[in-house]
């Protein structure tokens, strides 16, 4: 069950970067939301033959991107909000 709320996480996250993409044209691309989309079947078909095989489950970089990503652009959208005052 872990791992489907796992899937369901990065669908929803795929999602939502869809629809900031619709907000922001230029600063997210919905190829980004659609390629996370793609991205998180591929990882929860790897983590569930690792859990079916008794296997260690393997270690991803995106998460690790998509929080320098999100903190990067907020770090961002912040001081464009503070320059505009």
């Amino acid at each position: 069950m872990a791992n489907e709320r796992t899937f369901l996480a990065w669908i929803r996250t795929s999602l939502a970067l869809l629809a900031g993409a619709v907000a922001v044209d230029q600063l997210a691309p919905a190829l980004v939301g659609a390629g996370l989309a793609a991205l998180s079947y591929r990882r929860w078909g790897q983590m569930e033959a690792a859990m079916r095989q008794d296997q260690a489950l393997p270690f991803s970089r995106v998460m690790l991107f998509m929080t320098i990503v999100v903190a990067v652009a907020a770090f961002a959208f912040a001081v464009l909000i503070l320059v505009a005052r």
